[in-house]
């Protein structure tokens, strides 16, 4: 069975996350875990939380029918980076003209599955 885990409308560029997304993908859980604990990026912190939710809801006795499962046997299947909405602001510059800059936000999605299942 998939446990899964989100954050949404994280304040974030989803272009700075992806890459740390495109490590821990495939990976054992608790492998995934210590890659993002070593990462020095901001966006680290932030799926290592996502992912820790994923596992926890793995070990919730509701969600996973009473089966003991451990955290040596969950793989990340799916580490997703969506683009969220955008916060439009305006900045004057030279000659009356003005820039737009996007203040832009993210998705995360991870979902972690037994080995067995796959």
């Amino acid at each position: 069975m998939a446990y899964k885990a989100s954050h949404r409308f994280i304040r974030i560029s989803a272009r700075k996350v992806r890459p740390l997304a495109t490590l821990i993908r495939g990976k054992f859980a608790d492998e995934a875990l210590d890659i993002l604990k070593y990462q020095p990026e901001r966006g680290a912190r932030l799926l290592e939380k996502v992912l820790m939710s994923a596992l926890g809801n793995a070990q919730d006795p509701e969600q996973n029918k009473g089966k003991n499962i451990r955290v040596e046997q969950l793989v990340v299947t799916d580490a997703r980076i969506d683009g969220g909405p955008m916060f439009k602001r305006i900045r004057p510059v030279s000659r009356g003209m003005a820039y737009m800059i996007k203040r832009r936000s993210a998705h995360i999605h991870v979902t972690v599955e037994e080995i067995s299942e796959l």
